[in-house]
């Protein structure tokens, strides 16, 4: 088995499970339909495509930077009658930052991975209004399992995030992680986030067990804690 790592960096972000009617919500991460869809959209399949493979891949996200959510408003009218359409919420997250990745057949992971590096369609972060701001590609296949990846990655917050989280803690930063749960798993939460097909005209999703946990990676911006090995007030002589 081969994991690719993926980066979802960007302004906002919108992975929703649940959205009804008027009302578009996001989860706090990305969920496993949207990243399977950003991968079909990076083969070029359409949206009747069989999700067989992709699906069966297995699935976890870290999160790096968690971001802010925010809400947002948006007015259409219809196509044909030109009748102005009820106002919906939508929801988002800002300035968030994760490590998702995928487990899987190595032939599918390495075409997975040239994919991601030249997409036939443009990735978006759960929207289409939700562009990436840095690349998907976080370096290519791993031959190794889902967890230690993600638990090998560099901490890929912002730098302003690790600077105002990174000073007040120690060597390591503690980032959460959510995982296709394994058979059995009594903790495990339900979401309603297994993509069966995305038709327009009949999307379907089944029911996904997430298993959450964290891990701890290296943190960079460690405050100095140690004695400096000179006297800084050695230039001022003895008083």
């Amino acid at each position: 088995m081969l994991t690719l790592p993926l980066l979802l960096a960007g302004p906002l972000q919108a992975w929703g499970s649940a959205s009804r009617f008027a009302r578009r919500s996001t989860e706090n991460a990305p969920t496993k339909s949207g990243v399977i869809g950003l991968l079909a959209a990076a083969l070029g399949r359409d949206r009747t495509a069989d999700l067989t493979d992709l699906v069966a891949l297995r699935f976890g996200v870290r999160v790096d930077q968690p971001g802010t959510r925010v809400r947002d408003y948006q007015t259409a009218h219809h196509m044909v009658t030109g009748a102005s359409m009820p106002v919906s919420e939508r929801f988002y997250l800002s300035d968030a930052v994760f490590v998702a990745a995928v487990e899987g057949d190595p032939e599918l992971i390495g075409r997975l991975h040239d994919a991601v590096r030249a997409p036939a369609f443009l990735p978006y972060l759960g929207r289409r209004s939700c562009p990436p701001s840095r690349p998907v590609d976080l370096g290519g296949p791993v031959a190794e399992p889902l967890e230690t990846v993600l638990r090998d990655q560099p901490w890929q917050a912002s730098g302003w995030y690790q600077r105002r989280r990174g000073w007040r803690e120690g060597s390591k930063i503690a980032l959460t992680t959510l995982l296709d749960a394994e058979p059995g798993d009594q903790r495990a939460d339900s979401l309603r986030d297994l993509p069966l097909s995305f038709d327009p005209r009949h999307r379907r999703y089944g029911l996904r067990a997430v298993s959450s946990d964290s891990v701890d990676v290296p943190n960079p911006q460690t405050r100095r804690t140690t004695a400096p090995d000179h006297d800084p007030f050695s230039a001022f002589g003895d008083r």
